[in-house]
């Protein structure tokens, strides 16, 4: 974990170093401060000599100066290396979330991912610049004024034999009992965010069902388990003060006693017994300073250990060696392919698939919910990868080729798919960042998005708000399928995406791509039968298992679920028409 925490340090190593040096340098200075002070005491204040104290008053004077500028100097440095730390790892995180396979993104949830590199980065960031500044601070301050109390006066030094150790016990039983309890509550920040997403995307239902309540409700029990697990955790933290207070009270009793006897007996002067007392708050104001790093580091490691486990996930999907860069055709083979999302051959969604698509062809694939439909096609772009078998692509195994390569022969459009923020041609854009304005018109036509584009004020320079809630689901669809042509795939799997658009939409855009792209391999998804019945062939899913394959009339002749699925469809068609 923590190799992984400073490989990401990066190019800020340069201020991480300079800040403890200037770090060092201000407590250097604070500890000739007290130094002064008890000779100015001694040589001019007691002997009321005016030269002397002045003297040591522009001796302190400059040393302050010297000190804020130190301190100032380590305030910067520290405060640049960890807001680069921060931002490196917030680089790093969505870096390797976005080479993970779907199989890695259903192992974390998009709420934990969220405060992953949110929450936690800013926990870590925040406990970098106390490691960086204080962690370093409190050590010397402590060590540097155990020095200078014991070449005051060794027997007044032996006080804090007896309390460090109280306090180093004390700090260590804290952390010991608190650490389960942030553990826990960054798990149930994880449910939070994920009802607050939930809430936000689904806002629309929520108010149409009049569940505002009940989504309150929700809220307020995740917000009271984290009240509760960080009010425990905060209570056993709350024990550091007490501890500290104890310490230092008893530090002062004792030399304010003792020290009274030895400037009595003349083998301590009131100068040095200032500056015991000055030494005695550094000591144990850097134990509090400690103890303050840390809890902030105690909250930062469940942080660090989270943010470690995306970091340290390795992506199911890896090239070859010596991966093929080009694919020959569209053409697709699967052969005796079994999957399971939970990689257990006892728990197979698709069971012995055996389908050859020729180049070109066009495939529909129909099918009940939760018959693998959508799982068959997702392995044709290694979104997934086989459990059992293979899928070939032009001949060769997928996972023989280079995914990026792969996966630009390969568009998708799925049923929900995707809109980003910002107009209508930055969108289309994804398909091919280098398309004309002409280009971009010509495929909007064949997915008849223009005509709706054109009623826009700004047309095709229209902006498109977050999740493309600005448009309707079929305007969508529409614009979800012109980006996925003009990327001129090799294979183009619509996967139920023309169920917002009326029939004779569909049939227009299947016209309009059979003219466009008439060389590639297509496969539609389709819960009509007259979005799939013109295609080359079509095969009906049933339970993880292709049940049948043939084209429209073979399978209306003798296949019963296609049967039952087109009469269904029929039926509700004649009482729409009556």
């Amino acid at each position: 974990m923590i190799k992984k925490m400073i490989a990401n340090i990066g190019v800020y190593k340069k201020e991480s170093i300079i800040t403890p040096i200037y770090v060092t340098g201000e407590v250097i200075l604070d500890i000739i401060i007290p130094l002064v002070m008890a000779m100015m005491i001694d040589n001019g204040i007691e002997k009321g000599d005016t030269k002397a104290i002045l003297m040591y008053g522009a001796i302190l004077f400059i040393c302050a100066i010297i000190a804020l500028f130190f301190g100032a100097m380590s305030g910067r440095y520290a405060a640049i290396a960890s807001a680069g730390f921060a931002k490196n790892l917030r680089d790093q995180l969505f870096d390797r979330i976005q080479g993970f396979s779907f199989s890695n993104i259903d192992r974390f949830s998009t709420s934990s991912l969220i405060t992953r590199m949110t929450t936690d980065v800013t926990n870590v960031q925040n406990a970098y610049q106390m490691i960086i500044r204080l962690l370093v601070r409190s050590p010397l301050i402590m060590i540097f004024s155990l020095a200078m109390a014991y070449s005051i006066n060794k027997d007044l030094s032996l006080i804090y034999l007896g309390v460090v150790p109280f306090l180093m016990i004390g700090l260590a039983a804290v952390i010991y009992f608190a650490h389960p309890n942030f553990n826990k509550v960054f798990r149930i920040y994880d449910k939070l965010n994920n009802v607050v997403q939930e809430n936000l995307q689904g806002i629309r239902v929520v108010k149409s069902y009049v569940r505002e309540k009940h989504e309150d409700e929700k809220f307020k029990a995740v917000s009271k388990d984290i009240y509760k697990t960080f009010s425990k955790a905060q209570s056993i933290v709350a024990f550091n003060n007490p501890i500290l207070q104890f310490a230092v009270y008893t530090c002062m009793l004792l030399i304010s006693w003792l020290g009274a006897k030895f400037v009595v007996g003349g083998t301590l002067t009131t100068g040095e017994l200032v500056s015991m007392f000055t030494y005695t708050m550094q000591i144990l104001m850097s134990l509090n300073m400690l103890s303050m790093v840390f809890v902030i580091v105690l909250i930062a490691r469940t942080s660090a250990e989270r943010i470690t486990e995306v970091l340290s996930e390795e992506s199911d999907l890896k090239n070859n060696a010596d991966p093929l860069y080009e694919i020959p055709d569209g053409s697709v083979r699967f052969k005796d392919v079994c999957f399971s999302y939970a990689n257990d051959l006892e728990k197979l969604a698709l069971m012995h698939a055996n389908l050859e698509i020729k180049s070109g062809e066009v495939i529909g694939i129909v099918g009940g919910t939760g018959s693998s439909k959508s799982t068959l096609v997702q392995l044709i772009p290694r979104l997934y990868d086989v459990t059992q078998g293979s899928v070939e692509v032009g001949g060769h195994d997928v996972r023989d080729y280079d995914l990026k390569s792969l996966r630009d022969q390969v568009s998708m459009v799925l049923q929900n798919n995707v809109l980003f923020t910002g107009t209508i041609k930055e969108n289309l854009r994804w398909g091919n960042e280098g398309a004309t304005d002409e280009d971009l018109i010509r495929v909007c036509k064949i997915a008849q998005a223009d005509s709706f584009i054109e009623e826009f004020p700004d047309k095709y320079d229209t902006m498109i708000s977050q999740g493309g809630n600005n448009v309707s689901g079929g305007q969508k669809q529409r614009l979800c399928i012109a980006r996925a042509l003009l990327k001129k795939p090799k294979i183009l799997i619509l996967d139920d995406s023309t169920s917002a658009v009326d029939t004779k939409t569909d049939r227009l855009i299947r016209e309009g791509m059979r003219q466009e792209i008439p060389g590639t391999t297509t496969f539609i998804i389709g819960q009509r039968v007259s979005s799939v019945q013109d295609s080359d062939r079509i095969v009906v899913m049933d339970k993880g298992l292709i049940n049948a394959i043939g084209t429209h009339d073979e399978l209306l002749a003798n296949n019963q679920i296609y049967q039952e699925v087109y009469e269904s469809q029929q039926k509700g068609f004649g009482e729409e028409d009556a």
